[in-house]
């Protein structure tokens, strides 16, 4: 499956009217997820890795809280129910079809065997991690990987950890040439703390995009010159006259971070001011590598790709919601941010959440 996802076109060139922006600029990738049938030699979410079947597949090895989440299912009920509830509205098909009946049943079936059994603990043994990420370098020519990599895949596991309450993730490079035999049925764990944990195979439609820092990230003179709603108008700006109170916001909403799935490009912050990120390792100030996105879009749909603005446009969908194709959802609805050291991508990765 071929696709293209394309970012319409800014209201404005921001900078030609605040040239102080232009040095600011920084190469970001949409990813632009959407549901499909990757395979291990596709760039994906959540679809399955080219894995060497002679590695040992990675588990977490944190102790895992067994506070039940009361939404806690296994990786493959969460993937059957969503089948089931996005396959036939009761208000579009009230039917189902035999295939979907018997799909009911044999999740039933699965659910009665699994409360039968006495699965171990989390807390007591390791917890096999899930796909979240699959990136070729020929599809993102941003990644910028050790040596003769030119693949990455991320994985997390689906508990919830001390401090911050977020899946723990991983991060591996590898050369795809050097793969041989593929593991074909990796380990997957019991059980995930919330449905969101568990991302939906999606193909993806890279994108090249430029984008400004969020308004956050501007010195306080920079940010004092985006609230000059007279040098918007002077530079031309076909701007709303209901931003003509915030014209910051304008900037922040419409210019500054695209949403959604991405590699580089500026963190999004909102949930905390800007937390600067060192490596354990060299102390380089760390630079955003993917953002994990729980939607694709929200509120703004001036960001809404071309050829999903009438998708998006709707109010009822017969299907799972276009701004949510991976069905993942970290935080409230929020971002997580996987952060890398710019001068040697092998130290250890960071995480957060915004």
């Amino acid at each position: 499956m071929t696709f293209i996802r394309t970012t319409p076109p800014r209201p404005v060139e921001v900078a030609a009217i605040f040239p102080e922006l232009a040095p600011l600029a920084r190469p970001a990738i949409r990813l632009h997820p959407r549901q499909g049938s990757p395979s291990v030699r596709d760039s994906s979410v959540g679809g399955p890795l080219l894995w060497p079947a002679g590695e040992a597949w990675p588990h977490c090895e944190d102790a895992h809280l067994h506070v039940d989440s009361g939404c806690r299912r296994s990786p493959t009920e969460v993937r059957l129910t969503r089948l089931l509830q996005y396959r036939r509205r009761p208000d579009v098909q009230p039917a189902l079809t035999p295939e979907e009946e018997a799909l009911k049943e044999r999740n039933a079936a699965w659910l009665a065997r699994r409360l039968e059994a006495s699965p171990p603990r989390p807390a007591e043994c390791p917890v096999p991690m899930l796909p979240v990420a699959q990136l070729f370098l020929r599809d993102v020519p941003l990644l910028r990987p050790p040596g003769q990599a030119d693949l990455l895949q991320i994985l997390w596991c689906p508990y919830e950890h001390d401090p911050d309450y977020k899946p723990a993730t991983a991060l591996f490079w590898r050369s795809a040439a050097e793969v041989g035999d593929v593991l074909v049925a990796p380990p997957e764990p019991y059980e995930a703390d919330y449905p969101g944990y568990v991302p939906e195979p999606c193909l993806l439609a890279p994108e090249a995009i430029t984008e400004y820092p969020n308004s956050l990230d501007l010195s306080p003179e920079l940010q004092e010159t985006l609230e000059d709603w007279n040098r918007w108008q002077a530079g031309g700006a076909d701007v709303a006259s209901s931003y003509a109170a915030y014209p910051r916001d304008f900037y922040s909403i419409h210019l500054g971070n695209a949403p959604g799935w991405k590699v580089g490009g500026w963190p999004p912050w909102g949930r905390t001011d800007p937390i600067a990120r060192y490596c354990a390792v060299c102390e380089a100030q760390m630079t955003p590598l993917l953002t994990i996105a729980s939607r694709e879009w929200d509120g703004d749909e001036g960001w809404v790709p071309q050829e999903d603005q009438a998708a998006a446009g709707g109010t009822h969908y017969a299907g799972q919601n276009p701004a949510q194709p991976t069905e993942v959802e970290v935080g409230s609805t929020d971002n997580m941010q996987i952060y890398v050291c710019p001068t040697s991508p092998e130290h250890p990765h960071t995480d957060l959440i915004q």
